[in-house]
């Protein structure tokens, strides 16, 4: 029989090249942080995180690492309370319109931040004038941002599973649309869901563009600040908030494990 997939040197060979486009980058990223001025490898930068001294210097990160995870959770809500119920009510009560939700879904992939930017501008000249101008009102425009992303993520959830026979018999048990949709719908959704939750959050955490013309304060925003004093505090906090985003795709991808084998 022949074998239609690459052979195993192939694949070695292609692992060890995607490998080494995503580790070269940090493992230069961190030796630039670890090198001193004579050559030497030293940690006293990464020690000097937690010196008084550059308390200052850090206050504009520590400043918009905490907008970023207010963002985060802002904008992982719209798309669990908003984007996931309407992808829902799409699938099984308006199944023509599935096409146009998802081209409307899809679009602002093919839109540059700067051109979003100049759309939203006098949207958040009347946001900034009813709700203020704090930093968390941009996950309505990170909304859109990330919605391509996420709603690939939930649609995959969803051709996975049978919606209408789900909710068909929940509703035949008497149990109520909200309850369908939080209690039996969600459930089979978990692995898109949580999926969608985690690029929303990657995005937001690396996001730049729409920040700094907005003139919204940011985790990325705030390090370009901080470079300008100390060049290598940024690179530490890119490599620690990578760091992050990695134990969160482990946690998500246990939580989508466990869900597999629970199901019967």
């Amino acid at each position: 029989m022949t074998r239609l997939g690459p052979s195993r040197v192939t694949r070695t060979v292609i692992a060890l090249v995607i490998g080494a486009f995503f580790a070269i980058p940090l493992v230069s990223t961190l030796l630039y942080t670890l090198r001193m001025p004579d050559e030497s490898l030293s940690l006293s930068r990464w020690a000097s995180l937690g010196d008084p001294h550059t308390a200052a210097t850090l206050k504009p990160i520590w400043t918009g690492l905490g907008n970023s995870l207010v963002l985060s959770v802002v904008t992982v809500a719209i798309v669990l309370v908003l984007l996931a119920p309407t992808m829902v009510l799409v699938n099984l009560r308006f199944p023509r319109l599935r096409r146009v939700f998802e081209f409307t879904a899809l679009l602002p992939i093919s839109i540059p931040a700067i051109v979003l930017v100049v759309g939203l501008a006098p949207i958040y000249l009347q946001i900034g004038r009813m709700l203020g101008t704090g930093a968390w009102t941009l996950a309505f425009a990170y909304g859109i941002t990330v919605l391509p992303f996420a709603y690939r993520s939930i649609q995959a959830s969803i051709d996975a599973v049978d919606l209408r026979t789900l909710a068909e018999a929940a509703r035949s048990l008497g149990a109520s649309w909200p309850a369908v949709v939080v209690r039996v719908l969600a459930p089979n959704l978990r692995p898109g869901l949580i999926a969608a939750s985690l690029i929303s959050i990657a995005v937001v955490l690396g996001e730049f563009t729409i920040a700094s013309l907005l003139n919204r304060q940011v985790f990325q925003t705030a390090m370009v600040v901080v470079q300008k004093q100390d060049p290598y505090l940024p690179a530490i906090f890119t490599l620690l908030a990578l760091l992050f985003c990695f134990v969160v795709l482990l946690l998500i991808g246990r939580a989508a494990r466990g869900t597999r084998k629970a199901r019967p």
